[in-house]
């Protein structure tokens, strides 16, 4: 880190809690402290003391056709021209909801919001209004946004309800949500048959990606499918993060999964801040202002999100656009585990699609807990050497690396060199 960012970071301490806007950002995870970016250009990014990066964080998922795409930043020059925000109805807004749910066969309807966190929070609003039940059951691990009946940990007991898991989140709310083990389809089953009638929705990330990249288990998807139609339960699918990254329908393309709402964010703004949640026609009908639940946003289908949106989905429907993101995450994480096998040192590398985490621990990670107890400190040193060596990775064994079309053979290739050096360092830790 040089020195202006270090300078930077100091003065941002003196208006910012911890310096930054978003806590993942503050490098707490991993020690030391933040670069400061000045630009991004293709799959690089750099920062103000002139250091140059291959980007695996890629603004945390959106940017899948890497930064500033020519094609994305000419719209949004045109754009902003004719205004940056109207508070009334645009075209563009209708043309990238019907991109999405073209794209998401279980979408009749969709909904544009500002942010993945306000996609959940509403989504599950809706639940409890179209089924007029309060609990919701979420899984360990996997993160909705900061919503306060979604920031709620596991209880005493798997069968319990939840306890906050941040100050300021109400007893009360925590009551009303399970968080069970993700992939326990069992467990999943006992409580759907003892609360069923009090659930609203299970809410589930397809891919759990905010607890490093971890995929389903045969079965569980399909499991929940099937118990909440038992129940009537709704099944809510988070594809945030997953949604037109795995494929151009998303984790539920991907697996063959309906859910009966579903929430986008990230990759549908092309790197502005945007969100979504649609579903089937008779419950999203039951939204404000044709039903009973209310939903609101000032800023909702901001004309530069939706022009930056638009082309962005526009160009992922190339021919072949998925199988050469997929070839280059598999090329990478079979490096990455080539080269860790080579160092003697225990790392599981997990990845589905353009997406991948390494954890440093011999076992298989499936869960929450298998997560924790990877050998994380071994992870910060990881990013640390590595980030000397001009990869940026997630500063969070917790999150996820992202791929995109602009990640060419050779940035792959010169990402794995690193590792192998970075990798030899660990093997005496």
């Amino acid at each position: 880190m040089g020195d202006r960012s270090k300078k930077l970071f100091e003065e941002a301490k003196r208006y910012l809690p911890g310096g930054v806007n978003s806590p993942v950002r503050s490098f707490k995870a991993v020690g030391g402290a933040p670069l400061f970016i000045e630009r991004g250009k293709g799959c690089k990014i750099y920062d103000v003391d002139g250091g140059e990066y291959i980007d695996y964080v890629c603004s945390w998922g959106p940017l899948i056709l890497g930064h500033a795409h020519p094609v994305v930043v000419k719209a949004l020059q045109q754009a902003t021209e004719n205004g940056t925000s109207y508070g009334a109805p645009t075209e563009k807004e209708t043309i990238l909801a019907r991109l999405i749910v073209e794209a998401m066969p279980s979408l009749d309807l969709v909904r544009l919001v500002n942010s993945g966190t306000e996609a959940a929070m509403t989504a599950i609003r809706l639940a409890r209004g179209f089924t007029r039940k309060d609990k919701i059951v979420k899984f360990d691990g996997c993160y909705h946004g900061h919503a306060d009946s979604l920031l709620v940990k596991a209880g005493s007991g798997a069968l319990t309800f939840g306890i906050p898991d941040s100050l300021g989140v109400p007893q009360d709310m925590a009551r009303n949500t399970f968080s069970l083990p993700y992939n326990d389809i069992d467990l999943a089953a006992e409580l759907l048959r003892s609360h069923g009638e009090e659930i609203a929705a299970v809410i589930v990330e397809p891919v759990a990606a905010n607890m490093g990249v971890i995929p389903p288990c045969p079965g569980f998807l399909e499991g929940l499918r099937e118990l909440t139609l038992r129940h009537q339960v709704l099944l809510i699918f988070d594809e945030v993060i997953t949604g037109f990254r795995l494929a151009y329908g998303g984790a539920q393309e991907v697996y063959g999964i309906k859910p009966d709402l579903t929430c986008l964010g990230k990759i549908i703004g092309g790197g502005l801040p945007v969100g979504a949640f649609g579903g089937r026609r008779e419950i999203l009908e039951r939204l404000a202002p044709v039903g009973e639940i209310y939903q609101a946003g000032t800023l909702s289908g901001n004309p530069l999100s939706m022009t930056a949106g638009i082309e962005t989905l526009k160009m992922l429907q190339r021919p072949g656009f998925y199988r050469e993101l997929e070839e280059k995450g598999r090329k990478l994480a079979e490096g990455l585990r080539e080269e860790a096998q080579r160092a003697g040192v225990a790392a599981q590398v997990n990845q589905v699609s353009s997406m991948l985490t390494s954890f440093f621990t011999e076992r298989q990670v499936v869960d929450y807990t298998s997560a924790k107890t990877s050998a994380v400190p071994k992870y910060a040193q990881f990013f640390g050497k590595m980030l000397d060596r001009g990869i940026q990775l997630a500063p969070s064994q917790f999150e996820a690396a992202f791929i995109s079309s602009e990640h060419q053979d050779e940035d792959i290739e010169r990402t794995i060199a690193a590792a192998k050096s970075s990798l030899e360092f660990l093997r005496g830790i």
